[in-house]
């Protein structure tokens, strides 16, 4: 499941960026089930529900109820969304769509060399690693690649915010996948409520642009 919601990420950034960004919170809430149904992995035995076993549970509870925190905030996300193009003419449209396909072709490609290498890893080491960490720290730069160019289309303030705030939720949800229980979850609730909170004054800023217009 991971696997295609990371290709589906990546197929998503030439068609919106504000999609792709609701598509990593998809993924981090699989990423933190995952992480609670492996745990729970290790208690399919009888169990003795002492104080000792019930704090161990907590994390995985952590988990689990950020999921579904997650898996909340990402369709609120979906649904407030707003598309408007920060280009002025078919032709930036059309240039701008080809860089963020060639960094799709470049994330792409680079998802499939970190799988090729996690299977090699594998069989050297006989333990499955995941390179989902190295990935996210790719989608920052890729981020803020995207910030950079936009910026020759568009230098209106709450356009370059809106990027902005992207870039730096894609930085909280990289910490996540490396933060220790319980940070791991408000990581990723505070860049989930950062994105919302964002998309609602952008929203309310478009609607009054348009309206003045």
């Amino acid at each position: 499941m991971l696997i295609f919601e990371v290709l589906g990420l990546i197929f998503l950034i030439p068609k919106s960026v504000a999609d792709s960004v609701g598509k990593q919170f998809e993924i981090i809430s699989l990423v933190l089930l995952r992480d609670a149904f492996k745990e729970f992995g290790h208690y399919l035995e009888e169990v003795n529900w002492e104080l000792e076993f019930v704090m161990e549970l907590l994390p995985i509870v952590s988990d689990a109820f950020g999921a579904i925190l997650i898996f909340f905030i990402t369709g609120v996300f979906y649904r407030v969304q707003k598309h408007a193009r920060i280009t002025q003419s078919q032709e930036e449209q059309k240039r701008f769509t080809a860089i963020k396909k060639i960094l799709s072709l470049y994330l792409g490609l680079s998802f499939l060399f970190l799988g090729v290498y996690d299977v090699i890893l594998a069989y050297q080491v006989h333990e499955i690693v995941y390179s989902i960490e190295l990935f996210y720290t790719l989608l920052i730069f890729t981020d803020v690649f995207i910030l950079l160019f936009s910026l020759r289309y568009t230098t209106k303030y709450f356009n370059l915010f809106r990027y902005s705030s992207f870039a730096l939720a894609t930085i909280f949800l990289r910490l996540t996948l490396s933060a220790p229980a319980y940070y791991n979850v408000i990581l990723a609730i505070i860049a989930g409520l950062m994105v919302l909170g964002v998309s609602y004054i952008y929203n309310r800023l478009l609607s009054k642009q348009v309206i003045e217009d």
